[in-house]
């Protein structure tokens, strides 16, 4: 059997999937991204000027970032070439620098180098890339679903521009699904009920190409052309969470935890708690966290915040999940409600960052030891009151800077939260 070259064009173009058939060719077609792409976004103003340095595209999956790059490359009329940044070895990459230099001395343009995963680029691949790129030779753009600022050498940020992309809103995945309905040729004849476009859009993410992969797998298993809520849902299956416990969202979950708890807001707390469970994040590295926060941010206002702490630490490493979320429960709704304070924590900050600065530490002699030889004759301990000695158990003595023309420093501050209030009363019944 023969066949044309446009029967050839059709069997490939019908293999690819329907993400790459779909994929926008302009800016303009690009959906979501305003603030890169919208308007004055930075990124249409850099096409419009037909200046492309280099760029870093940061953001999630399925959010535009192979699309961005082969659409600048397209409308700034520059060749592309594309490579994974894990498999791209340095002999192709000294030819493709070596290609672009001879496009440019014969009156071209640069080449743009679309490298994806670039978090996975070698010292070695960088090195031979650097001079390059810094001179204009190519145009690197790297894409990376994690922060750059930690996997990305910092040679490669300095020379390009850092550009974040955001996940899609469910809105956009739904735009993006009827303009596959409407456009691609495979679909033609089908239908997408309301319900199993807005199921897809939910259950995607913000993850455009899983939702359009499911479109496609969910138009195959409908035989009637329309494509139901249920066929949607088989399709896509049921909602994942991605989580990664070494990368940014590991500790955005966290912070957004410890920061509700601090808030007092216990409802938010106990969300976030939930949204750290569901991912499968490690209780034990919940119970640290909590550990710091009740030290740090309850402190003195309620003592047994601490101790609390202790020993939901412990009870989670006895019995561990999933009843463990019982005693984590217990504890955040405790941290959140209870007053706060963190007059500990800025006491020893202070304190720590005024030791720094002392040129020399030297014991007063009425703290010293009287039990060090020839004490009596250096006269340590001399001067020393003896707490128990005053009906308050408190004694009145310079026990930082005796003899000095400035009082002794102060370190604490007490607030009126909670146990605290009562420090602080008793403090003030001592100050001399």
């Amino acid at each position: 059997m023969h066949l044309w070259s446009g029967d050839i064009q059709e069997r490939v173009d019908g293999a690819r999937p329907l993400a790459a058939r779909l994929r926008p060719r302009t800016l303009d077609e690009v959906v979501g991204q305003p603030h890169l792409v919208g308007e004055g976004g930075l990124l249409r103003k850099i096409v419009q000027s037909r200046r492309v340095g280099s760029l870093i595209l940061w953001g999630p999956p399925g959010t535009g970032k192979t699309t961005l790059a082969e659409v600048v490359a397209r409308e700034s009329e520059r060749p592309l070439t594309s490579a994974n940044a894990a498999t791209i070895g340095v002999k192709q990459i000294r030819e493709i620098l070596e290609a672009s230099r001879r496009r440019i001395e014969d009156g071209g343009v640069a080449t743009v180098l679309f490298l994806d995963e670039i978090h996975r680029f070698s010292r070695s691949q960088q090195d031979v890339l650097l001079g390059d790129v810094e001179r204009g030779i190519v145009s690197l753009i790297g894409a990376t679903t994690e922060n750059p600022y930690y996997t990305v050498n910092d040679a490669l940020i300095s020379r390009a521009t850092l550009m974040q992309l955001h996940q899609l809103r469910p809105e956009d995945i739904a735009e993006v699904l009827n303009r596959a309905m409407a456009t691609d040729e495979l679909l033609q004849g089908r239908a997408l009920s309301g319900e199993a476009r807005d199921l897809l859009a939910d259950r995607c993410e913000g993850d455009a190409r899983r939702a359009l992969a499911a479109l496609e797998l969910a138009a195959h298993l409908e035989a009637d052309g329309r494509i139901s809520s249920e066929a949607a849902s088989q399709a896509i299956g049921a909602r994942g969470r991605r989580f990664d416990r070494s990368g940014d969202q590991h500790y955005d979950l966290a912070s957004a935890l410890i920061k509700c708890i601090r808030a007092s807001d216990a409802d938010a707390s106990i969300h976030w708690l939930a949204v750290l469970l569901e991912a499968g994040e490690d209780p034990r590295f919940i119970c640290r966290r909590l550990a710091i926060l009740a030290s740090e941010d309850v402190g003195l206002a309620s003592p047994q915040a601490m101790q609390l702490a202790a020993a939901a630490w412990d009870i989670v490493e006895r019995i561990g999940m999933p009843e463990a979320e019982l005693t984590l429960s217990n504890l955040v709704l405790y941290l959140a409600t209870c007053p706060k304070s963190n007059s500990a924590a800025a006491a020893i900050w202070a304190a720590r960052a005024a030791v720094r600065d002392l040129p020399g530490i030297e014991v007063p002699a009425h703290l010293r030891s009287g039990q060090t030889r020839g004490a009596a004759e250096l006269g340590y301990g001399e001067g020393y009151i003896y707490a128990h000695d005053n009906p308050a158990a408190a004694a009145a003595m310079n026990n930082i800077n005796p003899g000095s023309d400035s009082r002794e420093p102060s370190y604490y501050t007490p607030s009126d939260h909670g146990f605290e209030a009562t420090l602080k009363q008793r403090l003030a019944r001592e100050d001399p």
